[in-house]
């Protein structure tokens, strides 16, 4: 895996070249927080912008957090930015602005699990230290034809990576394997004629790679349902922040009535307006439930102190998270 490495590793900005002293902690860490359920293409962008406008621990400890939350948009799951803030204000306040290599001290710290710490600990401080990612989690399944289902599985295929983990290089050799997982060893269709490790996988072995890993049945997500209202007033449209806590917590967004079972129709608008429903909605898919959204629009002319008042052509750097970002795209459409 590592001389495969050597040769076909993948051009990160968070990462040091193979063989080459460790990654910058804080580089590491931030990539790490931003890939969680999120793909390499869209994050890179980001944390470019990131890395530019907070190049380390202390910038980002002081950071205006409505900002942040901006420039966070588009990459969801929200809690992740609000804990990137608390992580570096703990490792400012704690740690003298430096993450400690320890992979148990870095488990105590803010917004940081399992998997995060061992990432860190062996690709930024050469420790060597177990990392199960997704890819990797397929790769080792596969290669080893561990046929328990998830989530039972993962207890297996960590002492399976375990196995197999190097004492030198481990930083190396888990970005070997999440490499492998993400142009090779893929969920659909792996390319097992050109794997480094086809000739050791019982799965290829057996001729069923697609088999594995084995997923548990799915359950259906529940439904609900909710009003995004759009209130224009001389090219401005009305915005608002999230309470800070809870889903899209402190985020910028357009209002919405209750999130319910039924169809909450033109219940709690931001204000009092000719509110009339768009012959078109908006279906997001959050993790534990898909919400299907109606669109309402009027045009108003009372100033309203119920958030702020946002150039509609200028909707795009408002930061909305994606959901929003969509309806907004909808009624713009629509109208």
């Amino acid at each position: 895996m590592l001389a495969w490495y050597d040769v076909h590793a993948r051009d990160l900005p968070w990462r040091a070249p193979p063989g080459a002293p460790f990654a910058d902690p804080y580089r590491v860490w931030l990539s790490e927080i931003m890939l969680q359920q999120t793909n390499v293409a869209t994050v890179r962008p980001k944390f470019e912008h990131f890395t530019a406008r907070w190049p380390d621990f202390a910038s980002l400890a002081a950071a205006d957090e409505a900002e942040l939350m901006t420039a966070w948009a588009g990459l969801g799951y929200y809690a992740r930015a609000r804990n990137l803030v608390a992580c570096a204000r703990t490792v400012v306040e704690r740690h003298g602005g430096a993450f400690p290599g320890n992979e148990d001290e870095l488990r105590a710290l803010p917004g940081i699990g399992a998997y995060t710490a061992a990432a860190i600990a062996s690709i930024a401080f050469g420790e060597r230290a177990v990392v199960v990612d997704g890819n990797v989690e397929r790769v080792v399944s596969r290669l080893f034809a561990i046929d328990e289902p998830l989530p039972g599985a993962r207890a297996a295929i960590r002492a399976a990576t375990d196995s197999i983990t190097p004492e030198t290089r481990a930083g190396d050799f888990a970005q070997a394997m999440m490499d492998l997982g993400s142009s090779i060893c893929t969920p659909r269709n792996p390319k097992c004629l050109v794997c480094p490790l086809s000739d050791r996988c019982a799965a290829f072995a057996h001729g069923q790679p697609d088999a594995y890993p084995v997923k548990p049945a799915r359950t259906a997500r529940p439904e609900r349902f909710g009003t995004i209202f759009w209130a224009e007033r001389d090219g401005k449209v009305l915005l608002v922040r999230r309470p800070p806590r809870g889903l899209l917590g402190g985020m910028r967004a357009l209002p919405t009535g209750p999130w319910s079972e039924s169809p909450p129709g033109l219940a709690d608008p931001p204000l009092t307006a000719g509110w009339r429903m768009l012959d078109t909605s908006v279906v997001h898919v959050f993790t534990h439930f898909r919400l299907q959204l109606s669109l309402a629009v009027a045009r108003v002319r009372e100033h309203s102190n119920a958030g702020e008042w946002w150039p509609v052509g200028d909707i795009e750097s408002a930061g909305l998270p994606t959901v929003f970002a969509k309806a907004a795209a909808e009624v713009r459409r629509a109208t």
